[in-house]
């Protein structure tokens, strides 16, 4: 039986070349932009270089406070002495750093700018993330302590300041209005990752603030590596029972949060939770947003899909009035409308599938010139088993949501309506 309904299906979309090709258009089209689009919102949250071990390390972003009775908050990040002093203390964790990124800095090369962007972090930094150094090493802890002038840069930083695939190992560069000596140098660091991407990375020490200072707050963001993905709840838990001791920095507020998240939560709770004033419940992980968040997804993903699925309905009926005398004649001579129904639906979902296919070729496509034409800087985009698998469920959604409601009116054609027809 489903050999016939396979043989009548391309017989059909070999007879209707229009419809087969204007459905084939809007389903390829639009399962590509979606694939894309996965394939970037993977790329974006899955572990990726340098964060390898993303899957167990948690990001703590700052700390919030709160004045639950006049519903106001304050929310910054942390200090280098709420990392050393309180993270240190965790016997649970493989290591623990602390960093910030994202400040400009300038040097200069034969009277021409260079941009850069700076980081700070301590030496923990680079235990918890997977930096794979070109030439050199890490400041240590000794170079942290004495404020001394070394810096690691990335790959692309030592390509323009001395030249493509020059050693830098040693050398001085000069930054600002100050000469350092670089120590290390790293494969360049995608600027979506907002945690960790820099051009050139200074021990915190030379950071012109007070980081000796015993407030918590201050402007780092701190990352936990667990010593495998089963404990990471546990170290979570741990966190979260050493930060309900901390006593509050300002008498302002009555109530602070400090959370310990995975990738994708510590992004939802930025995003979505900046607002949030809790009541007062002393040390409760508060709402992460991530019910919301995927909400909104999964909100954007079907109107997305809403305007094709209604316009290839609109085709479908209009193939289904085209083949009503067929219908009418299979009616006649006994045919049920469920194998009619069938017939139709699997009929939906072929076209659906090799509209997939050919989706998933211009999606081949348009992933390698993204990738040739360098638009999103040291970004590879893959189209790895995740995004085969997305598309795969897009294309059987699509066709069913295509393909139930024309079958459903054919079903309802009676045998004198449909031979009229």
């Amino acid at each position: 039986m489903l050999r016939n309904y396979i043989k009548i299906t391309l017989a059909v979309l070999w007879r209707n070349k229009f419809f087969t090709f204007i459905s084939l258009f809007g389903i390829s089209l639009t399962l590509a932009t979606l694939m894309v689009a996965t394939s970037l919102a993977d790329h974006t949250i899955s572990p990726q270089y340098p964060e390898l071990n993303r899957d167990r390390i948690l990001y703590i972003t700052g700390i919030k406070l709160y004045n639950t009775q006049k519903g106001e908050f304050n929310a910054g990040g942390l200090s280098p002495y709420f990392c050393n002093h309180y993270l240190a203390s965790l016997k649970t964790q493989e290591a623990y750093g602390f960093g910030r990124n994202g400040d400009p800095i300038n040097t200069y090369l034969n009277n021409k700018k260079i941009a850069l962007v700076s980081g700070f972090t301590d030496e923990g930094f680079w235990k918890v993330m997977s930096f794979h150094f070109l030439e050199g090493k890490p400041y240590s802890k000794a170079d942290i302590s004495n404020a001394e002038k070394v810096v690691v840069i990335s790959e692309k930083a030592r390509d323009d300041y001395y030249g493509t695939a020059a050693t830098a190992l040693g050398k001085d560069i000069v930054l600002g209005d100050d000469h350092y000596r670089v120590i290390g140098v790293v494969q360049s660091n995608p600027p979506l990752n907002n945690y960790t991407s820099a051009d050139v990375y200074f021990p915190y020490t030379l950071a012109k603030e007070d980081w000796n200072n015993q407030d918590p707050r201050g402007s780092y963001r701190a990352f936990i590596l667990a010593p495998s993905k089963a404990a990471v709840s546990t170290v979570q838990d741990e966190f979260y029972s050493m930060a309900a001791k901390i006593p509050l920095p300002d008498k302002d507020y009555d109530y602070q949060f400090i959370g310990a998240d995975t990738y994708l939560t510590s992004f939802v709770r930025a995003v979505f939770n900046k607002g949030n004033v809790p009541s007062k419940t002393g040390g409760t992980r508060n709402s992460t947003g991530m019910t919301r968040f995927f909400l909104i997804i999964g909100g954007l993903i079907f109107l997305f899909m809403l305007l094709p699925t209604i316009s290839l309905i609109n085709i479908n009926i209009t193939r289904i009035l085209e083949r009503s005398s067929e219908i009418g004649v299979r009616k006649s001579f006994g045919a049920s409308s469920r194998t009619l129904v069938y017939q139709f639906i699997i009929e939906n979902i072929i076209l659906t599938m090799l509209g997939g296919v050919i989706g998933i070729v211009l999606t081949l496509i348009v992933l390698h010139f993204l990738n040739a034409s360098g638009w999103i800087e040291d970004v590879q985009l893959d189209f790895n088993i995740r995004v085969l698998t997305y598309s795969l469920l897009f294309c059987l959604l699509f066709g069913l949501l295509s393909g139930v409601y024309p079958a459903w009116r054919m079903s309802r054609m009676q045998i004198i309506e449909a031979l009229k027809a």
